[in-house]
């Protein structure tokens, strides 16, 4: 199948980060959007701004990451969305508060227009990758069109989860798993998610988790929900993968050196990368593997995209070379 009929599409918010020096333009969907459109991937991104200057911000950042507006409502009443963002720990650059703003314009995603859009500009969705999460989920109206979307859509359904505190319920969390193929959380929700359906304790203490609990909650998670895969990113520990076949693939114990900036998007950036290989072709273990280092390099950047493009095209540079044997070994061009 070509790239073309293998269509992404992203649902959820676009907003602003405040951070306490400058805005940086955010979102959990709009963060894997953004790096998957500096890949040519050319992702379909369904969300709504307001009608203020803050969106065009948002605008910008469409066009300077060669992403189409076409999925972009416009509110006429209800803001473009902003978090406010303040460092825990000054000592910690991963530790984050996030003050999720209530009532903006992603909280009223209109559901007919979302399906016409989807059915015009991606006319292949059934062949394609279907991203999303659960903070567009809040409000009814954004809900209600996310639903009518994934039921209109045979397309794989990849689940970031993105727990943030107060912004969900475990109707939204139940839910959104029964519509996913493909869970991705972080150590954290994996522990709540154990708490909710294996009626796990959580530790008190914020050890890691081990090998044997991951499989152990994945397993059942899985069987419960008929998931393809879960996936559990676990910081600079990297990340742990089951599927429903029973594989078990775990990084190496070798943590990927880098100055962390902050830890903001680290997470997006693991998604984009392994939804970019699920586009590409890429072997899982290779897409799981330039997810992981990917992010961690994200870490080493302020907020969840690079403001430079010279790091995504060292990137692309990097994975043309390590595809570039396989070609000449196949005989075939790449």
């Amino acid at each position: 199948m070509s790239l073309q009929s293998k269509p992404i599409i992203i649902f959820g918010e676009t907003l602003i980060d405040d951070f306490p020096d400058q805005p940086v333009v955010g979102g959990a969907p709009f963060n894997v959007a953004r790096s998957l459109g500096y890949f040519d991937c050319a992702p379909l991104m369904i969300s709504r701004v307001g009608n203020d200057a803050t969106a065009e911000l948002i605008r910008a950042d469409m066009q300077r990451f060669k992403l189409s507006a076409t999925g972009l409502q416009t509110d006429s009443h209800y803001p473009t969305g902003r978090v406010k963002v303040t460092q825990d720990d000054s000592a910690d650059k991963a530790k984050h508060h996030f003050e999720i703003l209530p009532e903006q314009a992603y909280d009223y995603i209109d559901s007919q227009t979302a399906i016409t859009v989807m059915q015009q500009a991606s006319p292949a969705h059934d062949q394609g990758i279907f991203y999303f999460g659960t903070l567009a989920q809040r409000n009814p109206v954004s809900r209600a069109a996310l639903y009518a979307l994934l039921k209109e859509t045979r397309a794989i359904k990849y689940l970031d989860l993105n727990l943030r505190a107060m912004q969900y319920s475990l109707t939204t969390i139940e839910q959104s798993l029964q519509f996913a193929d493909i869970l991705k959380v972080n150590e954290e929700e994996l522990q709540i998610l154990a708490e909710i359906y294996l009626n796990k304790q959580k530790a008190e203490s914020e050890a890691a988790l081990e090998d044997t609990d991951i499989q152990a909650c994945a397993t059942t998670l899985i069987a419960l929900f008929k998931l393809q895969a879960i996936i559990t990113t676990l910081g600079e520990r990297g990340y742990a993968y089951l599927d429903e076949a029973g594989q078990y693939l775990r990084s190496t114990s070798e943590a990927v050196k880098v100055d962390v900036v902050d830890t903001v998007g680290g997470g997006d950036a693991f998604s984009a990368i392994f939804l970019l290989g699920m586009q590409r072709g890429w072997p899982l273990l290779t897409s799981l593997q330039r997810a992981h280092h990917f992010a961690a390099a994200i870490c080493g950047v302020r907020g969840a995209v690079a403001s430079d493009a010279g790091f995504y095209e060292q990137w692309q540079q990097r994975w043309d070379a390590e595809t570039q044997p396989e070609f000449e070994s196949s005989g075939a061009k790449p």
